[in-house]
């Protein structure tokens, strides 16, 4: 027999394997189940802050007088045999799980990444911050891994109903990622371990037959005699052209390709829809101000149970207004694609342990929401569908000339609620440092009164968020795309570009790690589907 068993203790009784035992004991007896022996298997931990009092909720898979059931994850991948080949774009977790799923069934997968591998892209990355040079192609957003590999690896997501996670948690364990993935309520593997997964990823692709080229930037696709997408035109970083062709090519480019919209936007935008997206702010607190609130200034909390979360979320005139890529004992880091303009993210390594914790707070922004100017100006490029495109792109703009190089436009929360500038800032995780800017004077103003508004309804319940210590740091604006590439909801084909299929979060279906992996292996499903007509 096996009974699912959820016993609840404070922080400091989290590893007391005694009493655990103990409490499951009385579990079973109040379900009348009587036993010789038991043996448990750990399955979920999740903090409960509410009311005043910290409590752990853990959760056991119970076997009563009976061994537990071997889980351990079983790949089912074969060696590619090259008869027939995939393109794959962009080597994120779209382009690398669903390259796993194509090697289940033997299908070569060829992935074409415009930035570097995971070794050298770590050195552009630190130009960014050093420097406050933004290589296009090879980035916080752009390189092996994509945009997620040194913006902290947050496996947490709530798409339960579009595929497996716990298969996608196991893959990611299979490749190094610590086992506690498996059991955490918001797992995250940590931008310091997450590189060396993605290199292991890559080298089994390699190993089976797949093949991974980097510093390639596609520009083009590439048609057959039935008006079929057959392959694509890439340019190196020398400006030499080459071509890749294959049965069928997925787009999974992630939401900062915007060359890649514009692309399409020429060659059929028909195969385009604009989307609601979001940006705002990034905001940071030293961490024992997070901790504080959310642990009721329990100091054994603090210990036992690391850097302290939070989500926030809200409607103000009739748009949401959240917190996103919430980063616990984190950084905030430069995630501009390019030198023009200037964005924010965060990041946390494993151990969660920086002196700050920071939160992406944005305000949701519909088609309907976008400017007059930019509507205008991507109907005279033949594309309606990128006017997003263009305002993100602009707000980016905006934040570069109130900015400078890479050091960001930021106000303290206070001075941002009082429409003041700021004399000075506490320290701050962002290296490429800090410039004060009146913030409500040049975002949009249905961004900027709606955050406003939204700061004193989390103040509600985070009494102590908004304080002196609390600093904006503008804009976060990729926390999406505005555009979707438009797919059959069946065959997961593109309608207007036949054997163009599109996944992860470039394709306007899926946000997140896990969301995209889960997206790239359904996605390369439809495809061997589709070229092994079964």
């Amino acid at each position: 027999m096996v009974q699912i068993i959820t016993v609840t203790v404070f922080p400091s009784d989290v590893a007391n394997e005694k009493k655990i035992n103990s409490l499951i004991r009385a579990e079973l007896a109040k379900k009348k189940i009587s036993y010789k022996d038991f043996s448990v298997i750990f399955e979920k931990k999740s903090v409960d802050a509410r009311h005043g009092t910290v409590k752990v909720h853990l959760r056991y898979k119970v076997f009563i007088d009976e061994k537990p059931e071997d889980e351990k994850f079983e790949p089912k991948w074969k060696t590619a045999d090259g008869k027939k080949s995939v393109i794959i774009v962009g080597s994120g977790p779209a382009g690398l799980f669903g390259a796993l799923r194509l090697l289940e069934y033997g299908i070569k997968p060829v992935i074409i990444e415009r930035g570097k591998e995971t070794s050298e892209r770590k050195k552009d990355i630190a130009s960014i911050s050093t420097k406050h040079i933004v290589d296009e192609n090879s980035n916080y957003c752009f390189g092996e891994g994509g945009a997620g590999t040194f913006s902290d690896g947050k496996l947490y997501t709530r798409s339960n109903k579009r595929g497996n996670i716990t298969e996608v948690l196991q893959i990611f364990n299979y490749f190094g990622a610590e086992k506690r993935i498996l059991t955490d309520a918001h797992p995250h593997i940590g931008t310091d371990r997450l590189p060396q997964v993605i290199n292991a990823m890559r080298n089994k692709i390699i190993e089976l037959g797949g093949e991974v080229h980097f510093n390639l930037c596609c520009n083009d696709l590439v048609f057959n005699e039935k008006h079929e997408v057959c392959g694509i035109k890439c340019v190196d970083r020398l400006g030499q052209e080459k071509c890749f062709y294959g049965d069928a090519v997925i787009l999974a480019t992630g939401h900062s390709a915007a060359d890649i919209y514009k692309m399409l936007g020429k060659i059929a935008p028909e195969a385009l829809e604009a989307k609601t997206f979001a940006a705002g702010v990034r905001v940071e607190h030293p961490r024992e101000i997070i901790d504080g609130i959310q642990f009721h200034n329990n100091s054994t909390a603090n210990k036992d149970l690391g850097a302290a979360e939070y989500r926030l979320v809200t409607q103000v005139d009739e748009r949401g207004v959240y917190s996103f890529c919430m980063c616990p004992g984190g950084f905030v880091v430069p995630s501009s694609s390019d030198g023009e303009g200037i964005v924010v993210n965060g990041m946390s390594a494993a151990a969660r342990n920086s002196k700050w914790s920071n939160s992406a707070i944005v305000v949701e922004i519909r088609p309907e929401d976008i400017p007059e100017e930019f509507k205008i100006q991507a109907q005279k490029m033949g594309c309606p569908q990128i006017a997003g495109l263009l305002f993100r792109t602009d707000i980016e703009r905006l934040a570069k000339k109130n900015g400078e190089g890479q050091a960001a436009p930021a106000q303290r929360l206070i001075d941002f609620l009082n429409e003041k500038k700021s004399i000075d800032f506490p320290p701050s995780s962002y290296t490429p440092g800090l410039v004060s800017s009146e913030l409500q004077k040049w975002l949009p103003v249905h961004i900027s009164s709606r955050l406003r508004k939204a700061f004193y309804e989390f103040n509600k319940s985070m009494n102590g968020f908004i304080c002196e210590q609390a600093v904006l740091i503008a804009p976060e604006t990729r926390t999406s795309t505005p555009v979707r590439i438009i797919r059959n909801k069946d065959s997961g084909e593109c309608p207007a570009l036949k054997k163009l299929f599109a996944c992860g979060e470039g394709s306007g279906y899926s946000g997140g790690i896990v969301s995209s992996a889960m997206d790239g292996q359904n996605i390369c499903k439809l495809v061997v589907e589709k070229i092994l007509n079964k």
